[in-house]
């Protein structure tokens, strides 16, 4: 039995909200750009999406937990690693969205790329809080 580091969990999700917000100010700070537009006509309407972004930063870096303790993993390393192959699953699952017209080669590589980033992230701060 293993006992999940709740302290972790929580800055793991301050993490996960911060670069959320660092990442998506950055992406959206060109206003007049077409991919925005898109960005702009795909997206929810008010503010609960907001409200379900802190839930999913909260049950991501919880279940990354679980993953980097279940694995036994005992470093900084070893969790960037498992991050890191966690956002490589998911970076599967949009590549085949893609490839069936589900979603934009541009939002692909957003998507991708933030996936990786944040998982690899989560990892990193679960491993060294192990």
């Amino acid at each position: 039995m293993f006992a999940i580091n709740y302290l972790a969990v929580f800055i793991g999700a301050v993490v996960y909200m911060m670069y959320g917000g660092i990442y998506y100010s950055i992406l959206l700070s060109d206003k007049k750009g077409a991919h925005n537009e898109e960005i702009a006509k795909n997206q929810s309407e008010g503010s609960i999406k907001y409200l379900f972004a802190v839930i999913i930063a909260f049950i991501s870096s919880f279940f990354v937990a679980i993953l980097v303790q279940w694995t036994g993993a005992e470093s900084l390393v070893d969790g960037g690693i498992i991050g890191l192959v966690i956002g490589l699953l998911i970076s599967i699952v949009y590549f085949k969205n893609q490839l069936f017209g589900l979603m934009s080669t541009r939002s692909f590589f957003i998507a991708i790329g933030d996936h990786l980033t944040i998982f690899t992230l989560l990892g990193l701060v679960h491993g060294l809080m192990v």
